[in-house]
């Protein structure tokens, strides 16, 4: 379904319900009744439209519109992705974690030595996620509002060309690791190589866990590279095509 102002939102999440991390993330709690997306927008003060553009491309794949995610300001959508991080480090990945130290402690002690496997494959995982995120935070994202500001104030300098010479967004994008390609080894680690056993039932939520944190992930991916590094060289350009 595509969801509009005049949608109720609670049968949003009946018809799917992968968008309540998306709800999380715009401070969106449960227990609104029977209420519109505008009505709840409006009470909650959150940017209907940006909202819509969101869950929207979130929930169906075909559903990307560039174009209009483009148009609105670089911190709105620098917000998101920041509340995405913090859903995937304080609620999913501990989430995950929980369950495959539930499979080493209860499950076959004959497999145990491939279930502690898929623990180190995982925390691997987290320390490359855990990086990538601090870089973004710390490095990319303060470089990106600092520019952004500059523009809008019309406080273009020979220091700030500079600044972007050396931080352009153009290297981000190149270093920009493809941190799902961990995430399906480690998938691929267990549909394949687990030894068959009875911790099928948690080995499968694992699995479950693992393939919604990836899908996650790829639409994350999709906001940064189609949407916010394209938004990003188009200011560097105009700052640097200027006169100072």
């Amino acid at each position: 379904m595509i969801i509009k102002p005049s949608t109720k939102l609670a049968d949003a999440i009946h018809a799917n319900y992968l968008l309540l991390p998306v709800l999380n993330r715009f401070g969106i709690n449960l227990g609104f009744g029977d209420k519109t997306v505008e009505q709840i927008c409006t009470e909650q003060k959150v940017n209907q439209q940006f909202f819509l553009e969101i869950a929207n491309s979130f929930l169906e794949k075909d559903y990307f519109p560039q174009s209009e995610l483009q148009s609105f300001p670089l911190k709105l959508i620098i917000d998101y992705i920041n509340q995405s991080h913090i859903y995937y480090l304080n609620y999913k990945i501990p989430h995950i974690e929980k369950i495959i130290g539930r499979l080493i402690d209860e499950g076959n002690p004959e497999n145990k030595n491939a279930h502690l496997l898929i623990q180190k494959f995982f925390r691997e995982y987290i320390s490359e996620l855990t990086e990538h995120i601090e870089k973004e935070e710390k490095e990319v994202h303060p470089y990106i509002l600092l520019i952004d500001q500059a523009l809008h104030d019309k406080k273009i300098t020979r220091e700030l060309k500079d600044i972007i010479r050396k931080k352009s967004i153009d290297q981000y994008a190149k270093e920009h690791d493809n941190i799902e390609d961990k995430l399906f080894d480690l998938k691929n680690l267990i549909i394949k190589y687990l030894p068959p056993s009875n911790d099928y039932i948690l080995s499968n939520a694992i699995l479950f866990e693992l393939f919604r944190l990836e899908r996650d992930l790829n639409d994350h991916s999709r906001i940064e590279d189609i949407v916010l590094v394209p938004k990003v060289q188009m200011i560097e350009k105009q700052i640097l095509g200027s006169k100072v």
